[in-house]
């Protein structure tokens, strides 16, 4: 073997060695090198965040939750572990990185990790056997997407959402809160301090149409 050979080998084994002493954390951060503007922070959620965001959903009556830009799965296990045995989680992301993590890490036959852009969730729900989704979380950070896609994310989700649905987003900044009020009738919001930085929840509800009770004119 050349002795060029022997140094590249050589670098391999190190990046190698580093890369499984760092474990998830050294994913995210690769990730969030690679794609700056899609990464919300280059520090995963806090264990406080997840439960607030996750804790006031029916669970019970949960068959497909969806993820848009889960990373290296922060949520995943505590959104696995809430479903029930019928449920399915979907995962969505546009960096091979994180999916090609995520499949290798989740051995859950409940668990579908796709590469692909959220604005698509409508076609990718439809591929894996669902017509509608009851529950959609997004951590993307809307305010750095291009224009117009965050618009074109939060449209699909209305439209893939079962009645009675929410879209959930946490964010360090207002602007996925403004946008998921622009698109879904109810939105209630919470705060987190104990999250580094601290951030905005939201859910934004799909509610029912309201019946109308009234009688008929004679």
């Amino acid at each position: 073997m050349k002795s060029n050979d022997l140094a590249r080998q050589g670098k391999t084994s190190i990046r190698a060695r580093v890369k499984r002493a760092l474990g998830p954390a050294g994913v995210f951060f690769k990730g969030f090198l690679e794609e700056p503007r899609m990464v919300g922070s280059v520090i995963p959620s806090s264990k406080v965040t997840i439960d607030a965001m996750l804790d006031p959903l029916d669970w019970g009556n949960c068959k497909l939750f969806v993820e848009y830009g889960p990373g290296v799965g922060t949520f995943c296990p505590h959104i696995l572990d809430r479903l029930p045995r019928g449920g399915e989680l979907l995962v969505i992301d546009t960096n091979p990185l994180f999916i090609d993590y995520l499949r290798k890490t989740f051995g859950d036959s409940r668990f579908h990790a796709v590469l692909g852009s959220a604005e698509d969730v409508e076609a990718i729900v439809k591929s894996i056997g669902h017509d509608h989704a009851d529950y959609v979380l997004s951590g993307l950070p809307f305010s750095t997407l291009p224009d117009g896609v965050g618009e074109n994310i939060a449209a699909a989700t209305y439209r893939v959402l079962r009645e009675g649905g929410a879209f959930l987003t946490y964010q360090f900044k207002g602007v996925a809160r403004d946008l998921t009020a622009r698109h879904f009738p109810r939105v209630e919001t919470g705060f987190v301090w104990r999250n580094i930085p601290p951030c905005i929840l939201a859910w934004g509800y799909k509610d029912a149409p309201a019946k109308n009770d009234d009688k008929p004119s004679a």
